[in-house]
């Protein structure tokens, strides 16, 4: 190992300057004062690096008085990004909690001075130690620079510090202090003492290592004779002088030193002359030994240009000593070249008594060995290799599919070597559309470096070798998020043309005997037509967060000026949707009277090829059409992860046999079985002889996704399901004195209805009574809410003795949620409830206005009748609830639990 020189590698210096302090004396909890040198050392100390020239342009951070979490993160951010060297410099207020155990606290921006361990708006040191050994770092050297009071005491912390032995090795320390000492606050004018005479060294000329910049600053503040407080004698100190030559990190470069010429090359001996090495057998990989798939890739060779050679009198020759194993990266595959030691054994018993005799050997203990061992030891040729895996990423919906592809082609020709060996494995796994787009562009340098509050290796899965969207949409969307970000580490290649086609149909019940044609109208022409056939009629999805062919029909749901809030209120919905066509097909059946009464969207494949998630009958369903819905297009797609081609082309080799076959004849067999068409021409089914009754024989696509249009849905589904707003009307008028208390009280019913409600929804109460006049008065204002809050509000509501205007205060709640709504597509919901005592003002002209504005407020109103008859038909209750496209309740439901899930249905709910 030789000096280091970080020049030309990926280096990060993150410059830390805590000037200003929010709370400072004579506040108690304040600290001392602020620190107006410190400004000059962020500045002083930024230009010095930047003319040293080991740091370029962009390199070097400075933060500016931050708080507490600022800190953290920009500190993550440095670890993830450094491959070279990473210099972190603080300056600022630091206090000790204990002399004795030395525990050292960086003080931020917000930083407090209470009683205790823990103190507010500070980082303990072991904290940032913590940080900078985390498993994610690759720096291959941490210089840490202190200026701040009892910095020495950085050194004990380090040396307590429990981390792996190279992790600590790693990380030097320069402090400006010796151990529980304080310095002083320094000269508004100018930097701190210890930080002006560091930038001074940096710029004193030639290069700058550590190991020469420690004593020089020693000597200087020395000749200087700066003071600490208690006019005690300043004294820099670091981990640990002398240095190591090792250890010596270059931090400022000066002219580059001549060029040393290279010495003549050896003589190449002569092929002819050289000895025969004698026959060996060769080693036998342990199966047990077989690599585990790798979240992570290989790093590549660094492939920056070689730093400047240091000149030093040359050595006596001396022979290089072995060179020691490569230490693997966290989550790197390590091979064996070695057979176990339990083999080793064996192969030598097999040479002393044969292979009749090992095969008796062998029997003895072949419940410990298992096949294939015994296939190792005592065949006739040298067992397989262990295989490459690759690591396939698609879909939820298409991961029966392509997981019943990817076993078939692991089992082919096509995978299989001359000698009967897999070449290589296959491991399909899925997860969120809408999370491996943001994944791919913008969260790839997490998915390389997981961190804790960002690591897609867990959400989602190991970084995949494949990617199968289901529709070449996918791609564009990733390329264009990640045009946005200023590194990518993954790059996407596409292969021309989809694997195959499935559209996305409406799955209709035969039960609802619906008759509608199979193809030729929108999708919410198709949902209106249904619900007119057949007023039972329910309309299921997936969740488009979820799965493309949900996003896709939930396109056409909206259209292209439709009110996205109204347009998922044709969507039934009881709770969150199921996260894939599949679960939605399986839940389905748990109830045979919903399984008969509900149209699914869902790709057309599924109908065919079933799902096998239990043995439940499922409902015989005809597959209509929607002439708007883009189908599904599956896309092959090639990931190329930065640092990842250590096995590059073993890899390509195995993604392009892989491609190769499942784009071929034994790929699209397995696909036709699934229920796949053609992805060119008329379409058609892959297995056009197994054509079942309720399916099309050939269909006309809809035009092809487009990433704009994906995107802009998946914005208005999370506005139209965001945080709701819900307006309850409680009629407080005299008649209902009788049902007031209790659970079954009018307060009652809504207090049980609000876990359906969250932190974020906008919720209000207005108690209904009066005519004439004011026909209500606010019993809980119209914002946000903590539940008990609420619960105390509902708690105190009296009921009154007057009447009550039903038809004023609905005409007054409309008009009051169509303001709120008028500048988002938030959900909203009307809750009325009533004993129906005083539906006699519902009539006539007054009935037929509410009715009007009901229709026309895109507000659903949710009727609650306390009588066993208030939603009977033609009940005014029961019109302006269809009016209003929202639900009739009365007494004769199950009232409380289903206006529970109609609130749930706006709101956000409990966390």
């Amino acid at each position: 190992m030789s000096r280091f020189d970080p020049r030309g590698r990926r280096n990060r210096a993150l410059l830390v300057g805590v000037s200003e302090y929010d709370h400072t004396a004579p506040d108690p909890q304040g600290v001392s004062g602020q620190l107006p040198a410190v400004l000059h050392n962020r500045r002083v100390l930024e230009d010095a690096l930047h003319r040293g020239g080991v740091f370029r342009a962009g390199e070097i951070r400075v933060l500016a008085s931050p708080a507490p979490d600022d800190f953290t993160g920009e500190l993550r951010r440095a670890v993830r990004e450094t491959e070279g060297l990473l210099l972190l410099y603080f300056a600022g207020h630091a206090v000790v909690t204990d002399t004795s155990t030395h525990k050292l606290h960086l003080q931020m921006r917000t930083a407090r001075v209470v009683a205790g361990e823990e103190l507010p708006g500070a980082v303990s040191f072991a904290g940032v130690l913590g940080e900078l050994c985390a498993p994610q770092s690759r720096a291959e050297k941490v210089l840490v620079i202190l200026d701040c009071c009892y910095a020495g005491n950085a050194a004990a912390i380090w040396h307590r510090f429990e981390a792996p032995q190279e992790s600590k090795e790693r990380i030097l320390l320069l402090m400006s202090v010796q151990p529980n000492r304080c310095i002083l606050g320094g000269d508004a004018d100018v930097a701190t003492p210890f930080t002006r005479e560091l930038a001074r060294v940096l710029d004193g000329g030639g290069p700058v290592w550590l190991s020469t910049l420690y004593p020089a600053l020693k000597r200087r503040m020395a000749e200087a004779g700066y003071e600490a407080e208690d006019n005690d004698r300043q004294k820099p100190q670091a981990l640990a002088p002398p240095w190591n030559p090792d250890a010596d990190i270059l931090l400022a470069a000066g002219p580059a030193p001549a060029p040393v010429p290279s010495p003549a090359p050896a003589p190449v001996p002569d092929p002819a002359s050289a000895p025969v090495p004698s026959a060996a057998p060769a080693p036998v990989p342990d199966p047990a030994s077989a690599p585990v798939p790798s979240p992570t890739p290989a790093p590549a060779p660094n492939l920056a240009p070689a730093p400047a050679p240091v000149t030093t009198p040359a050595p006596a020759p001396v022979p290089p000593p072995p060179a020691p194993p490569a230490r693997p990266r966290p989550g790197s595959r390590v091979r064996h070249p070695y057979p176990s030691r339990p083999r080793r054994r064996l192969r030598a018993a097999a040479d002393r008594l044969g292979r009749t005799a090992l095969t008796l050997l062998l029997a003895l203990v072949a419940t410990g060995t298992g096949g294939y061992g015994l296939f190792a030891l005592i065949g006739g040729t040298a067992p397989c290799a262990p295989s490459l895996e690759l690591r396939v990423l698609t879909d939820p919906d298409l991961e029966p599919a392509m997981r019943a592809a990817a076993d078939a082609f692991v089992a082919s020709a096509a995978n299989t070597t001359g000698d009967g060996c897999r070449r290589s494995g296959v491991t399909v796994g899925s997860a969120g559309a809408a999370d491996v787009v943001t994944a791919l562009g913008e969260r790839t340098d997490a998915w390389q470096q997981p961190r804790e509050d960002d690591n897609p290796q867990r959400d989602i899965g190991p970084q995949p070798d494949v990617w199968i969207p289901a529709t070449r949409a996918d791609v564009d969307r990733v390329n264009q998020a990640a045009a946005r970000e200023d590194r990518v580490f993954a790059r996407l290649e596409p292969a021309a043309g989809p694997i195959a086609y499935s559209p996305v149909v409406l799955a209709v019940p035969k039960a609802l005997d619906a008759g509608l044609d199979p193809t030729g109208r929108s999708l919410s022409r198709l949902v209106t037509d249904l619900r007119r056939a057949d007023g039972r009629a329910e309309l299921r999805r997936p969740d488009p967060e979820f799965t493309d062919a949900a996003l896709l029909a939930t396109m056409a749901l909206h259209g292209e000026r439709a009110d996205a809030r109204g347009a998922e209120l044709s969507v039934t919905r009881a709770g969150r949707p199921e996260p894939s066509a599949v679960r939605l097909l399986c839940a389905l059946p748990d109830d045979d009277a919903v399984d008969d009464r509900s149209a699914a969207l869902v790709p057309e494949f599924l109908l065919k090829s079933g799902i096998g998630c239990h043995p439940a009958t499922r409902a015989p369903r005809v597959a209509v059409y929607p002439d708007d819905v883009p189908g599904l297009e599956p896309a092959f797609v090639r990931v190329r992860w930065e640092d990842g081609d250590r096995d590059a082309e073993a890899r390509d080799d195995a993604v392009d046999r892989f491609r190769a076959w499942l784009t071929g004849e034994g790929g699209l067999a397995v696909l036709g079985e699934h229920g796949f068409r053609s992805a060119t021409g008329e379409r058609r089914l892959l297995t056009p002889r197994q054509v079942p009754e309720s399916l099309a024989e050939f269909v006309r696509p809809a035009r092809p996704a487009r990433a704009a249009d994906m995107d802009l849905a998946l914005e208005r589904y999370a506005n139209a399901h965001g945080p709701g707003r819900v307006l309850y009307l409680l009629d407080s008028s005299g008649s209902m004195a009788g049902r007031w208390d209790g659970d079954s009280g009018g307060p009652g019913i809504l207090k049980q209805t609000l876990p359906g409600l969250g932190g974020e929804d906008e919720y209000g109460v207005w108690a209904v009574h009066g005519v004439g006049g004011r026909t209500h008065t606010e019993l809980l204002r119209f914002t946000t809410h903590a539940r008990a809050d609420a619960e105390r509000h509902l708690d105190a509501a009296r009921w009154r003795d007057a009447e009550a205007d039903p038809a004023a205060a609905l005409r007054d709640a409309l008009e009051f949620m169509a303001e709120r709504g008028a500048g988002d597509e938030r959900p909203q919901l009307i809750v009325y409830l009533t004993d129906g005592e005083d539906d006699n003002r519902l009539t006539g002209r007054a009935l037929r206005d509410v009715l009007d504005r009901a229709g026309g407020a895109g507000v659903p109103v949710a009727m609650v009748s306390l009588t066993s008859s208030g939603c009977d038909q033609g009940r005014p209750a029961t019109r302006i609830a269809e009016a209003g496209r929202g639900r009739c309740l009365d007494a004769g439901d199950d009232l409380v639990p289903a206006l529970h899930d109609e609130v749930a249905r706006t709101g956000m709910g409990e966390e």
